[in-house]
Parts: structure tokens; sequence; C-alpha cells
């Protein structure tokens, strides 16, 4: 999902626009869910909500390190659109449960 934001945001870019990093990550999680009809269910962290979603590192890769070190959130979540990918996801949690391997180890900034 975080490729896909980046593509998002590269493609606003070439028709010049631009893809907010709040909008987008709306896009990715509640918004979509609307789309797709299942609200009631996923796309938020709400009470009953089924709780599928993912945990990001800014200290992922070096060069997010750098770019995300002391930045509001705005800047980093649009560090993690642009530069963020699979990497970037330090944890999946899916139903509320942890799935999938350890956390790894920290990229040192």
């Amino acid at each position: 999902m975080v490729h896909t934001l980046g593509e998002a945001y590269r493609t606003c870019q070439l028709r010049g626009a631009s893809l907010d990093p709040f909008r987008a990550l709306y896009f990715a999680t509640a918004g979509g869910a609307r789309v797709m009809g299942i609200a009631d269910r996923v796309g938020s962290l709400l009470p009953g909500q089924e709780a599928d979603f993912i945990l990001l590192d800014t200290n992922a890769t070096p060069l997010l390190a750098r770019r995300c070190a002391g930045a509001s959130l705005h800047d980093r979540l649009f560090a993690l659109q642009v530069l963020g990918d699979d990497r970037a996801v330090a944890a999946t949690f899916l139903r509320g449960r942890r799935v999938g391997a350890e956390p790894r180890a920290r990229v040192p900034g």
C-alpha cells in the first residue's frame, strides 16, 4: 500500500496536481473501505472494526530516517508516501493480532 501511495502521488504530479499525504492515507484506509462498501468492518480503528492495519517505521531506511528526523506528522507521512516501501512496514496486524515475522532491528540514523 505504501508503494501505491507513492505511485498515486507521482501520477498526480504528472497531471499537474498534488496529493496531500493525509488525503492519501484516508484513501488507503477509511476512504477505500467506504468506496468498497465495507466501512462497517474495516478502514478505521473504531470499536467493532476488524483492526487490520500495519505499523510503519519512519526509520526503516537511512534516507527515511534523515528525512523524518524532527519532521512534522505531515512531513513524515509525505516521506513515507514518496520514499516508503515494504521495508517501512514494521508489523502487520489482522483482526487486532500481530502476524508475520518479529520486528527487525532499526537502521541506525
